[in-house]
């Protein structure tokens, strides 16, 4: 079972964490197709897109389908009027990312546990089963690990936050198998490069020492230059969420959850291309300043993957660092 998404579906689709800048990006691109499935000029088959957060920033997008609902996606009365009319696909994005997650053990439970067992209950609700796509991380894995992970590496996650991710998938996998809902996972890479302040994921910093340099601005970097990380821009991120919401769901088969591609790069590769780019006093802003807290979360996650199950199904990722680091200026109009 599942939802027919076509052009000439009308269609109502919820964003949860629609005021972060992946929400509102997932939003712009939604509203520039027109909706799922149809031609990037249909113009038509999106009745309405409601973004679900506790803020939005100011400049957020605004059209006449266009609906926000502000607070917190664990609120049952509010999911109720939310889903109050059939919804056909859903984007959960909403979370407490993974710093703040190990820091703060029952707000992670509560966000990325609780407010996603909610979500989907509601959804289990519908008079038909909607369409979700829900985001997991590559947190989902730790420990002794092969050195490239496959598609069929088993998730071994060492935080709370990559626990959590992990248990939403496998209850996304239950639910679809009974017929409650059509879901999929991505799990996402880091995104680099994050517009906007540091948040409190663990993997920021990736972002940091490219976004402020080009700004002008000092950055910390909390790991060794060695390190290395799992990484897609936020475009590429964009584009998998939305490929795996089109996706029949005879494509997933019995395994809802898939890991995105990405690109492999060391924080010294990061820096050889910022360089290569903005020249030598960029990379000069940029000091190294260990912190075994971050490092401990991040080096637990692996940096070499094999998505070949993600490019049989059509998902793409980036050329290189050098092709996001442009990304990210083209998208500043710089």
């Amino acid at each position: 079972m599942g939802i027919v998404i076509n052009r000439g579906h009308i269609m109502r689709i919820v964003i949860t964490g629609g005021g972060g800048f992946l929400g509102q990006r997932v939003a712009r691109s939604l509203l520039a197709r027109g909706g799922l499935g149809a031609a990037p000029d249909a113009g038509k088959g999106l009745s309405e897109l409601i973004l679900l957060d506790q803020a939005f920033p100011p400049g957020r997008v605004e059209a006449g389908s266009v609906r926000y609902e502000t607070g917190d996606v664990g609120d049952r009365a509010l999911l109720e009027r939310v889903f109050a009319k059939p919804v056909d696909a859903v984007v959960h994005l909403a979370a407490v990312v993974s710093a703040g997650a190990e820091a703060d053990f029952d707000l992670g439970m509560r966000v990325n546990f609780d407010a996603t067992r909610a979500l989907l209950e509601t959804c289990r609700r519908q008079p038909a089963p909607s369409r979700l796509v829900y985001t997991s991380s590559v947190a989902a894995f730790g420990g002794s690990l092969p050195e490239v992970v496959e598609d069929d590496t088993a998730a071994t996650p060492q935080s709370s936050y990559g626990t959590q991710k992990v248990i939403g998938e496998l209850l996304i996998n239950d639910y679809s198998r009974k017929g409650y809902l059509d879901g999929r996972t991505v799990r996402l890479p880091t995104i680099v490069v994050r517009p906007g302040k540091p948040n409190r994921a663990a993997s920021g910093f990736m972002s940091s020492i490219l976004r402020e340099p080009l700004a002008g601005e000092s950055a910390v970097c909390p790991v060794p230059p060695e390190a290395l990380m799992w990484i897609l821009s936020p475009q590429r991120a964009v584009d998998a969420l939305i490929r795996a919401i089109e996706l029949p769901a005879s494509a997933w088969g019995s395994s809802r959850t898939l890991n995105a591609p990405g690109c492999t790069v060391s924080v010294a590769e990061a820096l050889a291309a910022l360089e290569k780019i903005a020249g030598r006093e960029a990379v000069a802003r940029v000091r190294f300043e260990r912190d075994p807290a971050i490092e401990k979360i991040v080096l637990s996650w692996p940096a070499r993957f094999r998505t070949t199950r993600a490019a049989q199904l059509g998902f793409q990722g980036d050329a290189g660092i050098e092709a996001i680091i442009r990304a990210h200026l083209e998208h500043l109009g710089r």
